[in-house]
């Protein structure tokens, strides 16, 4: 009996340091903020609610949509929009179990089309494209993506399309799998390639993220919060990304990314490092070409101009965990809290007592495609 405790206790001690070097230690990330350039008393609230929020897209129109952040475990409604002062399910709440599983990111592209992907638990089920008419409500494209595109592991949630409408680029952040990847895919044909799986630009760095005061690590530090690709921005030209546990931004063009003919080792020598960034989520580019990142440590939103140098455009306390970015029509910047501090790993009754959970505007000065 001694000798299979023993044994027990060994393996578990194995376990753990095995867990332990593949997710757990880091370091802390410096800070880069900058004295910020805007006045937090511009920052508007939009619209609260007591779940926490993922992703935000704002129509042309100024519809605004958003998703019930998964982590925190859903038991209700996982996509709504804002109408007339109230949170209410899109396009209906008898749909919502049929159509949703995880969903968290989305966007609403040029043809005023609502799309949606669902990272099936972490591709332990099946990840879920979507798209619904905006004129109608009427759900118009519905694929479900096979393990050799989100495979067990992979945590597909943050999407773009490009401005003609032929292609979606949604970024894979990998947080268990640790082999983050782009994925392309054409809404004519439904094909989907995994592109750049595993690149120092896609993938995390060895940084434990601080907010709020609380270090995000887990079990002890068996286990820390990092992960891969997370914010993406797409212009006509380029495709702009970066990792949440990652220093920098990084890009490549989206004929690049098109281009099936061309070899993993040459698309892969065509990424460029962009700028440097703060610890980050959500990612937006306005139409002179700036591009805004978020500081998930300091509750801030940065500006990246055509010097590439990264500065504090905007930050407030009252933005507990700046998620994602999209432009509205107007000028107005949204931002969506998730809070996800307070969400991760966390009981139902931490969660609910953290809420309300918010999503925020302000004018940065100059105006993005809406939805994007």
């Amino acid at each position: 009996m001694k000798k299979v405790l023993l044994f027990l206790l060994v393996l578990a001690l194995v376990v753990v340091v095995v867990v332990r070097m593949r997710y757990g230690g880091g370091d802390l990330y410096p800070d880069v903020s900058t004295t910020p350039i805007l006045d937090s008393s511009i920052v508007e609230e939009v619209l609260a609610y007591p779940e926490p929020i993922g992703n935000v897209a704002v129509s042309a129109s100024g519809r605004v949509f958003f998703t019930v952040h998964p982590e925190s475990r859903p038991r209700g409604n996982k996509l709504l929009e804002f109408v007339d002062g109230a949170s209410v399910p899109f396009p209906d709440g008898a749909s919502q179990s049929r159509l949703f599983d995880t969903v968290l990111g989305i966007v609403v592209d040029s043809q005023n089309r609502l799309w949606t992907i669902d990272h099936g638990n972490h591709g332990l089920r099946d990840a879920r494209l979507l798209a619904f008419d905006l004129e109608t409500g009427e759900l118009i494209h519905d694929d479900r993506l096979d393990e050799s595109i989100a495979p067990p592991g992979s945590f597909l949630q943050d999407i773009q399309v490009s401005a003609d409408g032929q292609t979606i680029v949604i970024a894979d952040a990998s947080f268990w799998r640790k082999q983050p990847a782009l994925i392309v895919y054409d809404i004519g044909s439904t094909a989907a390639r995994r592109l750049l799986e595993g690149h120092t630009s896609v993938s995390a760095e060895n940084y434990i993220i601080r907010n709020s005061g609380r270090t995000m690590t887990y079990g002890g530090g068996i286990v820390a919060l990092r992960g891969g690709v997370d914010g993406i921005s797409l212009n006509n030209e380029w495709l702009y990304f970066a990792a949440l546990s990652g220093s920098g931004i990084y890009r490549v063009t989206l004929a690049d990314l098109r281009n099936k003919k061309i070899p993993a080792s040459q698309l892969a020598a065509s990424v460029e490092r962009y700028a440097d960034k703060p610890l980050s989520d959500g990612l937006s580019i306005d139409n002179n070409g700036a591009l805004y990142v978020t500081d998930i440590e300091h509750n801030s939103v940065y500006i990246v101009g055509e010097d590439r140098v990264p500065r504090t455009l905007l930050q407030s306390q009252d933005i507990r965990w700046p998620d994602a970015l999209s432009f509205g029509p107007d000028g107005w910047l949204y931002i969506a809290d998730s809070a996800l501090a307070e969400v991760i790993l966390q009981p139902h009754d931490h969660i609910k007592s953290q809420g309300p959970y918010k999503i925020f505007r302000f004018r940065p000065g100059a105006s993005g495609t809406p939805g994007q």
